[in-house]
């Protein structure tokens, strides 16, 4: 509800479909001047296809759109650009090969008097920008070198480069550490003192009572709770998103005996890093059989890199790394997954999906050679074990066949996951495994990991939540600067103690 304050946009009775199927029905929203406007639901729930008509990109719609009182329609995301409305996508829409300065101002770049390209002038501003945003990035950079969580802030300076009045902001701080989460907060709350609204989209309840004024929550494409977000519990929003009351996020396991090691890493050490990375430069731990380690610590603390490391990325390192009482030295990902070792990489839809492809296809792609005879796939067994795995996690879907990019971001991990387990590993080395999923589907996924755990499997598994950690770990290794530095027993430490570890308040091991 407005309650008679005037709205920078607003969205009245808004509906749009998808073949059959209701994307948005009849849906109002608003947001007002200085303030942030949480929109919260499922993966699949609308959210996302309501900003899309919000930012001009989806325009065969029924409902008006208003902004500062008046009706409008949009005709492309330009219009809805040059109305003062701007987007960050969850799923990043940067250029790899172009530099961060580049990629602010592509397509909008400054010029001189006589037309030429005024670089100097485009990298002052973006220098500028980053500033603002806090982050301290060369412009000259290539935004394809970037961790994914710098990409995040680039996307954020990028948008703070049109000088929007209404900034939508998908998932924003999902790649990002405590300390940029703070940071980004800083730059939100200068925005709201600059009369703009922010539509703030995020499954992290903490962060939406830190930063958000109204909460509007939908379900099935409608709008079913209006909160004051600061009033508004975790509790109480997860049983509007699905609709039932909520129980424990997190599964049990019985941890297996201490002397079953699966995985033991001393000393591990790449001694040639590459540019943007932190490889590992000294990082010893283990993972015992029907486990759950967590490794936990700030952007750069070289998480992803160790795992990729395991993974096979690189084959020259330094330091012993057995693996079922074995040397291990993966070449390469299909020799790490013939011994027993899988990988759920960091973002699903870059790394760890063929977006074009099937749900059957994407589930079945690393047991080809097993349902192959002679070179030849043999359909009906392609058919089952991805119907199978597909039933075993409760993938949402119509069918097999369809694209793997119709599912909802947490029907895709699941995915990925199933894909992984089809081969029968031993270890699962899983890269912020909940990124940008609901809280229906992190629940599950939670309990496929503590199902995995059951049956003997060992699993490491790196998240920038602390409370995933500290819920589903039984223990949590924190790095920093590419090394360990604390080993925590979760039934004793809590989120706290992971974080003052991983920025350096405890005594190094």
């Amino acid at each position: 509800m407005d309650n008679g304050v005037a709205s920078l946009v607003g969205l009245v009775r808004i509906s749009k479909s998808y073949g059959g199927v209701r994307a948005c029905r009849d849906v109002d929203f608003t947001v007002r001047a200085g303030e942030v406007h949480a929109l919260l639901g499922e993966n699949g729930a609308g959210k996302s296809t309501l900003m899309r008509v919000l930012s001009g990109d989806l325009t065969d719609h029924t409902g008006t759109i208003t902004v500062g009182g008046k009706p409008i329609r949009f005709h492309g995301p330009a219009d809805a650009q040059r109305a003062g409305i701007a987007m960050i996508h969850q799923e990043l829409d940067l250029v790899p090969g172009l530099s961060v300065a580049e990629n602010i101002f592509l397509g909008r770049e400054p010029r001189t008097p006589l037309r030429t390209l005024d670089r100097r002038a485009m990298l002052r501003e973006t220098r500028n920008l980053l500033r603002r945003t806090g982050i301290d990035l060369d412009p000259r950079r290539q935004v394809g070198e970037l961790r994914t969580g710098e990409q995040q802030l680039v996307s954020i300076a990028k948008a703070l480069s049109l000088d929007a009045k209404v900034l939508i902001m998908d998932e924003p701080t999902s790649a990002l550490s405590s300390a940029e989460v703070d940071r980004m907060f800083t730059v939100i709350a200068e925005l709201r003192r600059s009369g703009a609204g922010i539509v703030y989209i995020s499954h992290r309840m903490d962060e939406i009572g830190r930063i958000a004024d109204r909460a509007t929550v939908l379900r099935n494409g409608a709008v079913v709770a209006e909160f004051d977000a600061r009033d508004m519990t975790a509790d109480q929003a997860a049983e509007a998103m699905i609709g039932r009351p909520v129980r424990a996020m997190f599964t049990t396991h019985e941890t297996a005996d201490a002397g079953e090691k699966l995985l033991e890493v001393t000393d591990l050490v790449v001694p040639r890093s590459r540019p943007g990375r932190r490889d590992p430069a000294g990082v010893s731990l283990t993972v015992r059989r029907g486990e759950i380690v967590g490794l936990a610590g700030l952007l750069g603390s070289g998480r992803t890199e160790l795992l990729e490391t395991l993974f096979g990325a690189g084959d020259r390192w330094q330091g012993s790394v057995t693996f079922k009482g074995r040397a291990l030295r993966p070449r390469g990902p299909r020799s790490a997954i013939r011994r027993g070792v899988v990988y759920m990489p960091e973002d699903r839809r870059i790394s760890g999906l063929a977006l074009d492809h099937s749900v059957l296809a994407n589930t079945v792609l690393s047991i080809v050679d097993r349902i192959a005879r002679f070179g030849v796939v043999s359909r009906r067994r392609e058919t089952g074990e991805a119907t199978r795995i597909v039933r075993e996690l409760s993938v949402k879907l119509a069918s097999v066949r369809d694209p793997v990019s119709t599912l909802s971001g947490g029907n895709q991990q699941k995915i990925v996951l199933g894909r992984m387990l089809l081969t029968d590993p031993d270890l699962l080395l899983l890269d912020e495994p909940t990124r940008g999923v609901d809280v229906g589907a992190k629940a599950e996924i939670y309990q496929l990991l503590g199902q995995a755990a059951q049956r003997g499997m060992g699993v490491l598994l790196a998240s920038s939540e602390l409370a995933e950690l500290v819920g589903v770990c039984d223990r949590v290794i924190v790095l920093r600067g590419g090394r360990n530095v604390a080993e925590l027993q979760t039934a004793q430490a809590g989120e706290a103690d992971l974080l003052a570890a991983s920025m350096g308040e405890v005594v190094p091991l």
